[in-house]
């Protein structure tokens, strides 16, 4: 499982909502396929304002920094996503429903 440090401009930077989102074919479909969360669901996790960002993905490394969250979208589905941002755009990896411990944490 990633591990993340925390980033308090992460924090800053999602809640002034001033991104937009971009995606490539495959991401936009993998989500969707793999664990039932289509695109659209994936956009709107950003839009709950009790969103944990998780920050700064430390483990494992990668080759771009990634970035995670725990947000509940307006279906009421518990999602982590996994995203980049690249030009002030928020590219996600993936999404998925968030598991015990991303549960716990976010109910907490």
């Amino acid at each position: 499982m990633a591990q993340f440090i925390f980033s308090e401009w992460l924090v800053k930077f999602i809640a002034e909502k001033n991104f937009q989102f971009e995606w490539d074919t495959g991401n936009r479909v993998k989500s969707f396929y793999k664990h039932g969360i289509d695109y659209l669901e994936a956009e709107d996790a950003f839009n709950d304002p009790a969103l944990i960002e998780l920050g700064i993905q430390i483990s494992p490394i990668v080759n771009e920094d990634r970035f995670g969250i725990i947000a509940q979208t307006n279906k009421g589905k518990l999602l982590f996503v996994a995203f980049t941002i690249r030009a002030g755009q928020i590219r996600i990896i993936s999404a998925r429903h968030a598991n015990s411990k991303e549960r716990e944490l976010y109910e907490g």
